[in-house]
């Protein structure tokens, strides 16, 4: 084969995966976009706010150092959501359930369907659990926006790093002899 062969191939394969690169990265790009106006856009509507510094609900030891950075602010991210979810909901579920999950509270209140104390408990902890389950899949999907602009980023680098090695493949294909053979 050709040394000039070679370089040519070579050089478009570069080429193909630079372009393929580009188009990755658009792609990658319309998925952080699309991911995270949903999710700010859903977390929205709910109309939820961290309680203001120096409310009585901050006290709680097991709620104060998550919620504080975010005091006064409204839920609008995949992050806050997960802390939301994890150190509010879910202590005020420990709380009203006794430590004690809804799973638990719903087998009782199976056994004993005439107590109406427990049926409330255990249709609080219902609404808790499912709030708290779609405020978790908020999270979840605001982390896979994360990803995606972080992917975007490692696309466009190494479309710039192939778009190099492709001009540099351009630049040997004209200086090669025609008539060089490879060893």
């Amino acid at each position: 084969m050709r040394r000039k062969t070679l370089d040519l191939l070579l050089t478009w394969v570069g080429a193909v995966i630079t372009v393929g690169l580009i188009g990755a990265s658009g792609l990658l790009m319309w998925g952080y976009t699309f991911a995270n106006s949903q999710v700010r856009n859903q977390l929205a509507a709910q109309k939820i706010y961290f309680p203001a510094k120096g409310s009585p609900e901050l006290q709680n030891p097991l709620i104060k150092p998550y919620l504080t950075p975010y005091a006064g602010e409204q839920l609008l991210t995949g992050r806050q959501a997960e802390v939301w979810a994890d150190h509010y909901i879910a202590v005020h579920l420990q709380e009203i359930g006794g430590g004690k999950t809804y799973a638990e509270l719903s087998a009782m209140a199976l056994k004993d369907p005439t107590n109406q104390t427990l049926a409330k408990q255990v249709q609080a902890m219902f609404q808790g659990e499912t709030l708290r389950s779609m405020l978790l899949t908020a999270y979840a999907f605001g982390t896979f926006a994360v990803i995606a602009q972080w992917s975007v980023g490692a696309a466009l680098f190494l479309a710039v790093v192939m778009l190099i090695l492709t001009l540099i493949g351009v630049r040997q294909y004209r200086r090669r002899d025609p008539d060089e053979e490879i060893i």
